[in-house]
């Protein structure tokens, strides 16, 4: 019962904060989103789940499918041939700046979680055509958040494909320094299409429970991330999850943890449980406002930082 009421209280705190941000409007699909919901949900280790407010609200992953494909990238063909085309450090700057891009000479993307370095990343996903590629990925997110009806948004993935020409311009910029090779299109819209995966607040907590129960699905007892790659993707996550937040985030929540700019916010309690949180109501960061708060308040009233 305790653990039930820090969580309705966190819903509350947050509630407060999301009068103070906005839906994004630069992709419109995502502009239709009710700036007042809001929701919290926890998946435990052992399968204990808890969920608050508004937690059944589909929503499209965006940058949360970064950490999924960083996934599977790395299952499929291993950290050597994914970290060859791009970094482990964090930037500083928004996830769809284009500055430190154009800087390195070979124009190779700083890490996975942002926009250039998640498209870069999603060119190792396998198939032999978008469509298996796309399915591989669709099927792998469904396992790893135990969710068989999970689904793309078509009207998403189209919205996001008539408006992403900085998305087409980090694309062309690496295709021209080598690190895309084949259909710049084709990876594009794969990236558009994995954005654009609808999920709930259930759906990601579930993905942060496997990361907490380290890699294992809590169900079935599968390995879906190896020990490695599980250190590889949460070490990511602290420093480069939260946009140029990162670092405030990591001070005030301690958690591995990826948003998104349709709101979500998918946080892992090493051993724990995992947690997601949904706002659509974005700070200047592009996080959920509201989402942020929820987990500050979790964290200090359950002493949840790693630091």
């Amino acid at each position: 019962m305790e653990l039930e009421q820090t969580f309705t209280q966190a819903l509350e705190y947050g509630r407060q904060y999301i009068s103070g941000g906005q839906v994004a409007t630069y992709i419109p699909e995502l502009a239709k989103a009710d700036p007042n919901w809001l929701a919290v949900c926890a998946v435990t280790t052992d399968l204990q789940s808890y969920a608050y407010g508004n937690a059944g609200q589909k929503f499209t992953l965006q940058s949360i499918a970064k950490v999924i494909s960083l996934i599977l990238a790395l299952e499929s063909v291993g950290e050597d041939v994914v970290f060859s085309k791009v970094g482990m450090e964090p930037t500083g700057d928004p996830f769809n700046s284009i500055v430190k891009l154009e800087k390195v000479s070979t124009h190779t993307p700083y890490n996975p979680m942002i926009n250039a370095g998640a498209i870069s990343v999603a060119t190792n996903i396998p198939g032999a055509t978008l469509e298996q590629r796309f399915d591989n990925f669709l099927q792998f997110t469904r396992k790893i958040c135990g969710n068989e009806d999970i689904s793309l948004s078509f009207e998403t993935y189209l919205s996001e494909k008539r408006t992403g020409d900085r998305n087409r311009a980090l694309a062309y910029m690496m295709k021209s320094g080598g690190v895309l090779t084949g259909s710049v299109e084709e990876h594009l819209d794969l990236y558009f299409m994995i954005c654009s995966v609808l999920a709930t607040c259930r759906d990601i907590a579930f993905l942060g429970a496997v990361l907490a129960n380290n890699g294992i699905h809590p169900q079935t007892g599968e390995q879906l991330v190896s020990p490695r790659h599980l250190k590889i993707v949460r070490s990511l996550m602290v420093t480069c999850g939260m946009y140029d937040a990162s670092g405030y985030f990591a001070t005030m929540v301690g958690l591995p943890s990826k948003s998104g700019v349709g709101g979500g916010i998918v946080s892992v309690v090493p051993n724990v449980m995992g947690i997601g949180v949904f706002g659509p109501a974005l700070d200047e960061r592009g996080n959920s406002i509201g989402g942020v708060k929820i987990l500050e308040y979790l964290s200090e009233q359950l002493n949840l930082s790693m630091f």
